[in-house]
Protein backbone atom coordinates (compact mmCIF):
# COMPACT_ATOMS: atom_id res chain seq x y z
CA UNK A 1 0.00 0.00 0.00
CA UNK A 2 3.06 2.13 0.16
CA UNK A 3 2.28 3.74 -3.58
CA UNK A 4 -1.11 4.74 -2.22
CA UNK A 5 0.14 7.29 0.70
CA UNK A 6 1.65 8.92 -2.18
CA UNK A 7 -1.43 10.08 -3.04
CA UNK A 8 -0.91 13.46 -1.91
CA UNK A 9 0.36 16.79 -2.73
CA UNK A 10 2.31 19.15 -1.19
CA UNK A 11 0.69 21.98 0.81
CA UNK A 12 3.44 23.39 2.90
CA UNK A 13 6.65 22.67 3.22
CA UNK A 14 5.91 20.67 6.42
CA UNK A 15 2.73 19.03 5.55
CA UNK A 16 0.97 16.93 3.08
CA UNK A 17 -2.62 17.49 1.83
CA UNK A 18 -4.23 13.94 1.33
CA UNK A 19 -6.96 13.77 -1.14
CA UNK A 20 -9.03 11.16 -2.81
CA UNK A 21 -8.40 10.25 -6.36
CA UNK A 22 -11.52 10.05 -9.08
CA UNK A 23 -10.92 6.60 -10.60
CA UNK A 24 -11.77 4.50 -13.26
CA UNK A 25 -13.62 1.14 -11.86
CA UNK A 26 -10.58 -1.02 -12.81
CA UNK A 27 -8.10 1.00 -10.81
CA UNK A 28 -10.26 1.16 -7.66
CA UNK A 29 -10.87 -2.91 -8.15
CA UNK A 30 -6.63 -2.80 -8.63
CA UNK A 31 -6.86 -0.75 -5.28
CA UNK A 32 -8.49 -3.25 -3.44
CA UNK A 33 -6.88 -6.41 -4.83
CA UNK A 34 -3.39 -4.55 -3.64
CA UNK A 35 -5.07 -4.08 -0.02
CA UNK A 36 -6.13 -7.75 0.11
CA UNK A 37 -2.76 -9.35 -1.19
CA UNK A 38 -1.03 -6.87 1.20
CA UNK A 39 -3.21 -8.88 4.27
CA UNK A 40 -3.07 -12.11 3.09
CA UNK A 41 1.21 -11.35 2.62
CA UNK A 42 1.05 -10.39 6.75
CA UNK A 43 -1.47 -13.60 7.39
CA UNK A 44 1.17 -16.13 5.39
CA UNK A 45 3.96 -15.05 6.43
CA UNK A 46 6.22 -17.26 9.07
CA UNK A 47 5.52 -14.78 12.30
CA UNK A 48 1.99 -13.84 11.13
CA UNK A 49 0.35 -11.30 12.87
CA UNK A 50 -3.16 -8.93 12.02
CA UNK A 51 -2.08 -5.51 11.52
CA UNK A 52 -4.21 -2.22 11.82
CA UNK A 53 -5.95 -0.91 8.62
CA UNK A 54 -4.33 2.58 8.15
CA UNK A 55 -6.42 4.84 7.95
CA UNK A 56 -6.64 8.63 7.50
CA UNK A 57 -7.65 10.32 10.32
CA UNK A 58 -11.05 12.48 9.74
CA UNK A 59 -10.52 13.94 13.29
CA UNK A 60 -11.08 17.81 13.82
CA UNK A 61 -7.57 17.99 14.90
CA UNK A 62 -6.36 16.48 11.66
CA UNK A 63 -8.12 19.34 9.52
CA UNK A 64 -7.13 22.69 8.07
CA UNK A 65 -8.48 25.47 5.50
CA UNK A 66 -6.55 25.86 2.48
CA UNK A 67 -6.04 29.33 1.83
CA UNK A 68 -6.80 30.37 -1.87
CA UNK A 69 -3.97 31.89 -3.15
CA UNK A 70 -4.82 32.30 -7.11
CA UNK A 71 -9.06 31.22 -6.48
CA UNK A 72 -11.04 32.76 -3.54
CA UNK A 73 -11.95 29.33 -3.24
CA UNK A 74 -10.96 27.72 0.50
CA UNK A 75 -11.59 24.42 1.77
CA UNK A 76 -10.81 21.90 4.54
CA UNK A 77 -8.27 19.16 3.89
CA UNK A 78 -6.68 16.05 6.00
CA UNK A 79 -3.19 16.15 6.36
CA UNK A 80 -0.98 12.52 6.73
CA UNK A 81 -2.39 11.77 10.40
CA UNK A 82 -3.36 8.22 10.90
CA UNK A 83 -5.41 6.30 12.92
CA UNK A 84 -6.78 2.54 12.35
CA UNK A 85 -9.50 -0.14 12.70
CA UNK A 86 -7.97 -3.39 14.43
CA UNK A 87 -9.14 -6.90 14.43
CA UNK A 88 -7.21 -7.36 17.79
CA UNK A 89 -9.05 -5.05 19.78
CA UNK A 90 -12.43 -6.35 21.02
CA UNK A 91 -14.53 -3.48 20.65
CA UNK A 92 -12.89 -2.79 16.85
CA UNK A 93 -13.09 -6.17 15.67
CA UNK A 94 -16.80 -5.72 13.89
CA UNK A 95 -15.60 -2.16 12.78
CA UNK A 96 -12.73 -3.89 11.01
CA UNK A 97 -14.40 -6.05 9.20
CA UNK A 98 -17.20 -3.90 8.43
CA UNK A 99 -14.71 -1.99 5.60
CA UNK A 100 -13.86 -5.65 4.24
CA UNK A 101 -17.15 -6.49 3.72
CA UNK A 102 -17.68 -2.72 2.31
CA UNK A 103 -14.69 -3.27 -0.36
CA UNK A 104 -15.64 -7.23 -1.41
CA UNK A 105 -18.87 -5.47 -1.97
CA UNK A 106 -17.98 -2.55 -3.77
CA UNK A 107 -15.64 -4.87 -5.73
CA UNK A 108 -18.71 -7.07 -6.61
CA UNK A 109 -20.59 -4.01 -8.07
CA UNK A 110 -17.82 -2.53 -10.31
CA UNK A 111 -16.96 -6.32 -11.59
CA UNK A 112 -20.68 -6.24 -12.93
CA UNK A 113 -20.45 -2.39 -14.15
CA UNK A 114 -23.00 -1.14 -11.61
CA UNK A 115 -23.37 1.38 -9.08
CA UNK A 116 -25.55 1.23 -6.22
CA UNK A 117 -27.38 3.92 -3.75
CA UNK A 118 -26.49 3.84 -0.11
CA UNK A 119 -29.78 2.10 0.19
CA UNK A 120 -29.20 -0.50 -1.98
CA UNK A 121 -25.82 -1.15 -0.11
CA UNK A 122 -27.49 -1.35 2.88
CA UNK A 123 -29.96 -4.19 1.53
CA UNK A 124 -27.30 -6.04 0.16
CA UNK A 125 -25.08 -5.73 3.33
CA UNK A 126 -27.80 -7.30 5.40
CA UNK A 127 -28.74 -10.17 3.83
CA UNK A 128 -25.05 -11.27 2.87
CA UNK A 129 -23.98 -10.39 6.39
CA UNK A 130 -26.29 -10.16 9.23
CA UNK A 131 -24.00 -10.82 11.70
CA UNK A 132 -22.19 -7.72 10.92
CA UNK A 133 -24.99 -5.20 9.71
CA UNK A 134 -28.28 -6.04 11.84
CA UNK A 135 -29.93 -3.28 11.56
CA UNK A 136 -31.09 -0.21 9.33
CA UNK A 137 -29.49 2.17 11.90
CA UNK A 138 -26.05 0.03 12.34
CA UNK A 139 -25.87 -0.08 9.18
CA UNK A 140 -26.77 3.41 8.17
CA UNK A 141 -23.69 4.83 10.67
CA UNK A 142 -22.03 1.99 9.33
CA UNK A 143 -21.84 3.22 5.56
CA UNK A 144 -22.15 7.17 6.43
CA UNK A 145 -19.76 7.37 9.00
CA UNK A 146 -17.90 4.29 9.48
CA UNK A 147 -17.38 2.05 6.26
CA UNK A 148 -17.89 3.95 3.18
CA UNK A 149 -15.29 6.77 4.71
CA UNK A 150 -13.09 4.30 5.95
CA UNK A 151 -12.61 2.34 2.68
CA UNK A 152 -12.78 5.79 0.87
CA UNK A 153 -9.35 7.04 3.29
CA UNK A 154 -7.80 3.45 2.87
CA UNK A 155 -8.08 3.28 -1.19
CA UNK A 156 -7.33 6.98 -1.66
CA UNK A 157 -10.83 6.83 -3.87
CA UNK A 158 -13.87 8.79 -3.83
CA UNK A 159 -17.05 7.26 -2.68
CA UNK A 160 -18.33 7.64 -6.25
CA UNK A 161 -15.60 5.90 -7.85
CA UNK A 162 -16.39 3.18 -5.32
CA UNK A 163 -19.63 2.78 -7.32
CA UNK A 164 -21.67 4.84 -4.82
CA UNK A 165 -24.13 7.11 -5.85
CA UNK A 166 -25.34 9.99 -3.92
CA UNK A 167 -28.79 9.98 -2.84
CA UNK A 168 -29.87 13.91 -3.97
CA UNK A 169 -33.15 15.71 -2.38
CA UNK A 170 -31.39 18.90 -4.18
CA UNK A 171 -33.95 21.09 -6.60
CA UNK A 172 -32.90 23.95 -9.11
CA UNK A 173 -34.83 26.62 -10.40
CA UNK A 174 -34.58 29.91 -12.39
CA UNK A 175 -32.37 31.34 -15.04
CA UNK A 176 -30.66 27.92 -16.64
CA UNK A 177 -30.85 25.52 -19.11
CA UNK A 178 -30.02 22.78 -18.86
CA UNK A 179 -29.36 19.56 -20.98
CA UNK A 180 -28.56 15.60 -20.13
CA UNK A 181 -26.71 14.07 -22.99
CA UNK A 182 -28.92 13.12 -25.44
CA UNK A 183 -32.15 14.59 -24.23
CA UNK A 184 -33.87 17.56 -24.87
CA UNK A 185 -33.10 20.76 -22.89
CA UNK A 186 -34.60 22.06 -19.53
CA UNK A 187 -35.63 25.38 -18.99
CA UNK A 188 -35.44 25.77 -15.17
CA UNK A 189 -37.55 28.76 -14.65
CA UNK A 190 -40.36 27.04 -16.39
CA UNK A 191 -40.22 24.31 -13.80
CA UNK A 192 -42.95 26.46 -11.06
CA UNK A 193 -42.22 25.65 -7.70
CA UNK A 194 -41.22 22.30 -7.72
CA UNK A 195 -38.16 23.03 -9.44
CA UNK A 196 -35.59 21.00 -11.70
CA UNK A 197 -34.13 17.36 -9.10
CA UNK A 198 -30.87 17.01 -9.25
CA UNK A 199 -29.68 13.21 -10.40
CA UNK A 200 -27.43 11.47 -7.94
CA UNK A 201 -25.46 10.43 -10.57
CA UNK A 202 -22.14 12.38 -10.40
CA UNK A 203 -21.44 11.37 -14.06
CA UNK A 204 -24.44 12.67 -15.39
CA UNK A 205 -24.09 15.77 -13.63
CA UNK A 206 -20.30 16.07 -14.66
CA UNK A 207 -21.77 15.72 -18.20
CA UNK A 208 -24.76 18.14 -18.35
CA UNK A 209 -24.69 21.13 -20.47
CA UNK A 210 -25.26 24.66 -18.88
CA UNK A 211 -26.38 27.38 -20.06
CA UNK A 212 -27.62 30.94 -18.09
CA UNK A 213 -27.75 34.89 -18.39
CA UNK A 214 -28.18 34.61 -14.51
CA UNK A 215 -26.64 37.02 -12.45
CA UNK A 216 -26.25 35.21 -9.06
CA UNK A 217 -26.69 32.15 -7.62
CA UNK A 218 -28.71 31.97 -4.78
CA UNK A 219 -28.53 29.05 -2.06
CA UNK A 220 -31.51 28.59 0.16
CA UNK A 221 -31.59 26.09 2.98
CA UNK A 222 -34.93 25.60 3.40
CA UNK A 223 -37.47 23.80 0.80
CA UNK A 224 -40.36 25.96 1.36
CA UNK A 225 -38.48 29.06 1.03
CA UNK A 226 -37.27 27.64 -2.61
CA UNK A 227 -40.76 27.06 -3.25
CA UNK A 228 -41.73 30.17 -2.25
CA UNK A 229 -39.45 31.99 -4.32
CA UNK A 230 -39.96 29.70 -7.23
CA UNK A 231 -43.48 30.28 -7.06
CA UNK A 232 -42.86 34.43 -6.96
CA UNK A 233 -40.47 34.54 -9.82
CA UNK A 234 -37.77 36.23 -7.78
CA UNK A 235 -35.34 34.56 -10.31
CA UNK A 236 -36.90 37.08 -12.68
CA UNK A 237 -36.50 40.21 -10.71
CA UNK A 238 -32.91 39.51 -9.76
CA UNK A 239 -31.63 37.20 -12.67
CA UNK A 240 -30.45 34.37 -10.54
CA UNK A 241 -30.30 30.38 -10.44
CA UNK A 242 -31.79 29.34 -7.37
CA UNK A 243 -31.20 25.97 -5.73
CA UNK A 244 -31.73 24.04 -2.43
CA UNK A 245 -30.93 20.76 -0.82
CA UNK A 246 -34.28 21.14 1.58
CA UNK A 247 -31.49 21.32 4.61
CA UNK A 248 -28.23 19.71 5.24
CA UNK A 249 -26.79 19.68 1.70
CA UNK A 250 -25.93 15.79 -0.20
CA UNK A 251 -23.13 15.33 -2.08
CA UNK A 252 -24.75 15.76 -5.54
CA UNK A 253 -26.28 19.52 -4.65
CA UNK A 254 -23.00 19.98 -3.43
CA UNK A 255 -21.33 18.82 -6.77
CA UNK A 256 -23.69 20.33 -9.48
CA UNK A 257 -23.27 24.18 -7.32
CA UNK A 258 -19.77 23.57 -7.76
CA UNK A 259 -19.69 22.75 -10.88
CA UNK A 260 -21.76 25.91 -11.72
CA UNK A 261 -19.49 27.89 -10.23
CA UNK A 262 -16.75 26.64 -12.57
CA UNK A 263 -18.85 26.91 -15.65
CA UNK A 264 -19.63 30.53 -14.30
CA UNK A 265 -17.07 32.04 -12.44
CA UNK A 266 -18.30 35.51 -12.39
CA UNK A 267 -21.21 34.40 -10.43
CA UNK A 268 -21.66 35.49 -7.10
CA UNK A 269 -23.08 32.79 -4.62
CA UNK A 270 -25.33 33.82 -1.68
CA UNK A 271 -26.77 31.55 1.06
CA UNK A 272 -30.00 32.31 2.59
CA UNK A 273 -30.10 30.42 5.49
CA UNK A 274 -31.86 30.49 9.39
CA UNK A 275 -30.17 32.86 11.65
CA UNK A 276 -28.83 29.66 14.11
CA UNK A 277 -25.88 27.46 14.38
CA UNK A 278 -27.58 25.07 12.02
CA UNK A 279 -27.92 27.52 9.13
CA UNK A 280 -24.06 28.73 9.96
CA UNK A 281 -23.21 25.25 9.59
CA UNK A 282 -25.18 24.17 6.47
CA UNK A 283 -23.75 27.44 4.52
CA UNK A 284 -19.96 26.28 5.69
CA UNK A 285 -20.34 22.77 4.35
CA UNK A 286 -21.32 24.40 1.03
CA UNK A 287 -18.21 26.83 1.40
CA UNK A 288 -15.33 24.54 2.92
CA UNK A 289 -16.95 21.02 2.88
CA UNK A 290 -16.83 18.88 5.47
CA UNK A 291 -14.25 17.05 7.94
CA UNK A 292 -16.06 13.60 7.59
CA UNK A 293 -15.06 14.06 3.12
CA UNK A 294 -12.32 15.99 4.14
CA UNK A 295 -10.39 13.55 1.53
CA UNK A 296 -12.91 15.08 -0.86
CA UNK A 297 -13.57 18.26 -0.07
CA UNK A 298 -11.94 20.36 -2.91
CA UNK A 299 -14.38 18.42 -5.10
CA UNK A 300 -17.39 20.32 -4.13
CA UNK A 301 -16.18 24.07 -2.04
CA UNK A 302 -17.73 27.28 -3.36
CA UNK A 303 -16.92 30.50 -2.46
CA UNK A 304 -20.25 31.02 -0.90
CA UNK A 305 -21.41 33.83 0.48
CA UNK A 306 -23.72 34.61 3.92
CA UNK A 307 -26.40 36.95 2.24
CA UNK A 308 -28.70 36.43 5.39
CA UNK A 309 -30.28 35.98 7.98
CA UNK A 310 -27.54 37.63 9.73
CA UNK A 311 -27.82 39.68 12.81
CA UNK A 312 -28.83 43.08 11.14
CA UNK A 313 -31.77 41.58 9.63
CA UNK A 314 -33.33 40.79 13.60
CA UNK A 315 -35.10 44.58 13.28
CA UNK A 316 -37.21 43.60 10.30
CA UNK A 317 -38.56 40.50 12.37
CA UNK A 318 -40.88 40.64 15.37
CA UNK A 319 -39.67 39.81 18.99
CA UNK A 320 -42.28 36.93 19.33
CA UNK A 321 -40.82 35.77 16.36
CA UNK A 322 -37.71 34.90 18.36
CA UNK A 323 -37.08 31.68 19.74
CA UNK A 324 -34.56 30.42 22.29
CA UNK A 325 -31.83 28.62 21.27
CA UNK A 326 -32.23 24.41 22.09
CA UNK A 327 -29.60 22.14 23.10
CA UNK A 328 -28.62 20.69 19.87
CA UNK A 329 -28.10 24.39 18.49
CA UNK A 330 -25.66 24.98 21.76
CA UNK A 331 -23.95 21.42 20.62
CA UNK A 332 -23.34 22.90 16.76
CA UNK A 333 -22.32 26.11 18.26
CA UNK A 334 -19.71 24.43 20.11
CA UNK A 335 -18.76 22.48 17.05
CA UNK A 336 -18.46 25.63 15.05
CA UNK A 337 -16.74 27.37 17.65
CA UNK A 338 -14.04 24.83 18.02
CA UNK A 339 -13.35 24.38 14.50
CA UNK A 340 -10.87 25.68 12.19
CA UNK A 341 -12.76 26.66 9.15
CA UNK A 342 -15.09 29.54 10.57
CA UNK A 343 -14.16 32.83 9.54
CA UNK A 344 -13.36 35.94 11.73
CA UNK A 345 -17.23 37.64 10.44
CA UNK A 346 -18.52 34.42 10.67
CA UNK A 347 -17.62 33.91 14.32
CA UNK A 348 -18.89 37.40 15.47
CA UNK A 349 -22.60 36.46 14.14
CA UNK A 350 -22.46 32.94 16.36
CA UNK A 351 -21.26 34.27 18.77
CA UNK A 352 -24.19 37.43 18.68
CA UNK A 353 -26.53 34.38 18.43
CA UNK A 354 -24.80 32.82 21.70
CA UNK A 355 -25.23 36.03 23.62
CA UNK A 356 -28.66 36.80 22.72
CA UNK A 357 -29.65 32.80 23.23
CA UNK A 358 -32.30 33.29 20.33
CA UNK A 359 -32.81 32.08 17.00
CA UNK A 360 -34.83 33.29 14.24
CA UNK A 361 -36.16 31.45 11.11
CA UNK A 362 -36.30 33.12 7.50
CA UNK A 363 -40.61 32.69 7.60
CA UNK A 364 -39.79 35.01 10.28
CA UNK A 365 -39.92 37.88 7.40
CA UNK A 366 -43.09 36.91 6.49
CA UNK A 367 -44.51 39.20 8.80
CA UNK A 368 -43.69 41.64 6.76
CA UNK A 369 -46.34 39.83 4.15
CA UNK A 370 -45.71 37.33 1.67
CA UNK A 371 -43.86 39.07 -1.02
CA UNK A 372 -41.28 40.87 1.41
CA UNK A 373 -39.14 37.82 0.87
CA UNK A 374 -38.52 38.84 -2.18
CA UNK A 375 -38.16 42.02 -1.88
CA UNK A 376 -35.92 41.56 1.17
CA UNK A 377 -33.15 39.61 -1.69
CA UNK A 378 -33.31 41.95 -3.90
CA UNK A 379 -32.68 44.79 -1.57
CA UNK A 380 -29.46 43.12 0.02
CA UNK A 381 -28.02 41.45 -3.19
CA UNK A 382 -28.42 45.37 -5.17
CA UNK A 383 -26.56 46.57 -1.52
CA UNK A 384 -24.31 43.86 -1.83
CA UNK A 385 -25.25 43.32 1.50
CA UNK A 386 -23.07 40.18 1.90
CA UNK A 387 -20.17 38.76 3.91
Amino acid sequence: MDDLSKSSMKFFSDQQLCFADILLPHEVQARIQVAVLNFLKILSSPDPAISDLPLINRKSSNSRVSEGILTDVSWIFLSHSFCSRSLMKANATKAFIRVWKVMEMCFEFLTQEKRVTQRELFYKLLCDSPHYFSSQLQVNRTIQELCAKDVVALLRCSRHSLGIMASSKGLVAGHILLQEPNQEVVDCSACGSSGYAISGDLNLLESLIMKTDARYIVVVEKHAIFQRLAEDHVFNQIPSILLTAKGYPDIATRFLLHRMSRAFPDLPILALVDWNPAGLAILSTYKFGSIGMGLEAYRYACNVKWLGLRGDDLQLIPQQSLAPLKPRDLQIARSLISSTTLRDNYRQELAVMMQSGQRAEIEALYFNGYDYLGKYLAKKIVQANYI
